[in-house]
């Protein structure tokens, strides 16, 4: 009986079971064959893949060390600012009130923290009060509304981190505001703001759902807020404020007591008529807002030095990725063996943005104003980390030619402007257009 058991089990191993091993039929299940010669074979092809693997890993390893070692010593062409007399400090501007410079970390959200800036100064210039406000309540709702458009659009819309000043007006306009202890924005331990891999998923989630054919905002919103939840957190429905409750709408109005309908967007281009209203064209201006009143350099450069002589500060924006804006000397200015000091005007202003040379890449707060061994300094509040470099911490000094070349567009109160408004007239809907 023993013998018989041993010989089942040998048997069975072998995939050789007797006939009576089971009683159902002549279909018998067996182990597998396994080829001796096949098997050889693919054991070859893993060794291989694996010393491909390696071999490619370790060329891999040692372009990410060239790589790492050319980024350090990566150079950019700097203007060394010899013989620029600059201003010695922020003390010597006569300033507006504004809050201290606050840094916008790894996001493109520079348009949020300079309109936000002016808003918080346009609260204390009227109403003497000092409120800061949250940067990334309007960046919220912001993206929510970047993806609305993409939705509605069916993807053929711009999606990106950046915007323009007057996207935080519309916000408000929608959402209301809230100060930055209601809602800071930021759920990292470190209260860093780091808003690219959160900017991805969303950008892929969004391709995502074009090419699935998913254009339900009920659907495709909830998940961006989720996404945008677990970075930012979510803005609460009601917080305190000096111990009342208030919701965001109810806080602009009874707190802030901002008439948006008072802020006016300006640019210089000759791309459509001076002293008409069109769109500002730049990606940024993703929702294609026409509200932008067009004059010449003049009357542009002349508005921010009546704004800040008058105590007003500016919400601006333009290009600054040139050699001669430094953050180790705090000060940007237009080098004169770059281009003449009497060459810069409306037109070589205007070849530069027609090459794209000159784009929309940065938004700031001109919060002060000096004259400077006889030139027009101005002082930049500036959430960019490279103001950050210098000495000023937080502040650029922008010297005259360096605002007329390379500054693209300016939000100010409409006060600043008094009656050249009646001389703006909207265009037709046929204004070119250059994207």
């Amino acid at each position: 009986m023993r013998r018989c058991l041993v010989c089942f089990v040998v048997l069975s191993l072998l995939g050789l079971q007797p006939a009576h091993a089971n009683k159902s039929g002549p279909a018998q299940y067996r182990m597998k064959y396994q080829d001796p010669v096949l098997e050889q074979l693919r054991g070859a092809n893993k060794a291989a893949k694996k010393r491909r693997n390696k071999r490619s890993e370790k060329i891999a390893a040692a372009e990410r060390k060239r790589e790492a070692r050319e980024k350090k010593r990566r150079k950019r062409l700097l203007f060394n600012m010899r013989g620029v007399a600059i201003p010695p400090s922020p003390k010597v501007f006569k300033q507006a009130y504004h809050f201290p410079p606050v840094a916008q970390y790894l996001t493109g959200t520079c348009w949020s923290y300079s309109a936000t800036s002016f808003f918080e100064s346009e609260v204390a210039r009227q109403h003497k009060r000092r409120i800061k406000l949250s940067e990334q309540h309007t960046v919220y709702y912001e993206y929510l509304a970047k993806v609305r458009r993409w939705l509605a659009k069916r993807g053929h819309s711009a999606f990106s981190q950046g915007s323009e000043n007057n996207a935080v007006t519309r916000i408000l306009e929608e959402h209301g505001a809230m100060p930055l202890a209601a809602y800071p924005g930021v759920m990292a331990k470190n209260r860093r703001h780091n808003h690219v891999r959160m900017a991805k998923q969303i950008r892929q989630y969004l391709e995502h759902c074009k090419e699935v054919g998913q254009w339900d905002a009920k659907v495709v919103i909830p998940a961006v807020r989720a996404l945008l939840d677990k970075v930012l957190g979510h803005p609460p429905s009601e917080f305190s404020f000096e111990g009342k409750r208030y919701t965001p709408r109810r806080f602009l109005r009874d707190v802030l007591k901002l008439d948006l309908n008072a802020y006016v967007e300006v640019m210089s281009t000759k791309l459509i008529p001076f002293w008409t209203v069109g769109e500002f064209n730049a990606p940024d201006n993703w929702w294609r807002s026409r509200d932008y009143h067009n004059v010449p350099l003049g009357v542009f450069y002349g508005l921010i030095t009546s704004a800040v002589g008058k105590g007003y500060t500016v919400a601006i924006g333009g290009d600054v990725s040139e050699p001669g804006k430094n953050g180790f000397k705090d000060a940007a200015v237009i080098p004169s063996d770059d281009i003449p000091q009497a060459s810069i005007h409306q037109d070589s202003r205007e070849y530069r943005i027609d090459a794209k040379a000159t784009t929309d890449d940065h938004g700031l707060h001109l919060v002060g104003h000096v004259n400077h061994a006889g030139r027009d300094w101005f002082l930049l509040k500036d959430s960019g980390r490279s103001s950050r470099m210098g000495k000023a911490k937080g502040y650029y000094y922008f010297r005259d030619d360096f605002i007329k070349l390379k500054m693209l567009t300016l939000t100010v109160h409409k006060d600043v402007l008094g009656k050249l408004l009646k001389r703006f007239r909207r265009p037709a809907r046929t204004q070119p257009k250059k994207r």
